[in-house]
């Protein structure tokens, strides 16, 4: 199994999202059987809540379904059991690797936005944040970035991990 952990501080908005659209595009490729998919919070400020109400709404517009969720902190243990921790921008990342123990040395920490377009390039980017729209209120610009970085992330491991159906 292929273990992935959407990151984000809060675990209602982004890294839900980026769980239900990745959770998708593997069932999509029918490699569903190969992938462990969840998604986690830096913080501890939203635990046991469930996805924002601006998510659900924009998955539900982009006819993916919303996969059922609580949000979660993060843990050292998380980082031993994942195999690709995906953070959102750069304040998760700094948190994710105090989290982690100070440092990625296993090199599983990645942010979202460097798979962007990987389908095509076969490189990683260097990647800008996604912005957060429980600020933005921009649901619409966090699910383009979202996709964006799931559709190169699902090509890199197919490569990486010589996943071709």
């Amino acid at each position: 199994m292929i273990k992935i952990l959407f990151v984000c501080h809060g675990n209602i908005c982004r890294s839900t999202m980026a769980q239900s659209v990745f959770t998708h595009l593997v069932r999509q490729s029918h490699l569903d059987s190969y992938f462990e998919i969840d998604s986690a919070a830096t913080s501890t400020e939203e635990i046991g809540n469930p996805p924002h109400h601006g998510t659900k709404r924009k998955l539900q517009q982009e006819q993916i379904p919303l996969i059922p969720h609580r949000a979660r902190q993060m843990t050292h243990v998380d980082y031993t059991y994942y195999d690709y921790l995906i953070g959102m921008d750069g304040a998760n990342i700094r948190n994710m690797t105090r989290i982690a123990g100070g440092s990625d040395v296993e090199g599983k920490i990645y942010k979202m936005l460097a798979f962007a377009d990987y389908e095509k390039t076969h490189k990683l980017s260097e990647a800008r944040d996604v912005a957060d729209p429980w600020y933005t209120g921009d649901f619409d610009q966090t699910f383009e970035d979202v996709l964006v970085g799931c559709k190169g992330l699902l090509a890199y491991i197919k490569d990486k991990e010589q996943l071709h159906k």
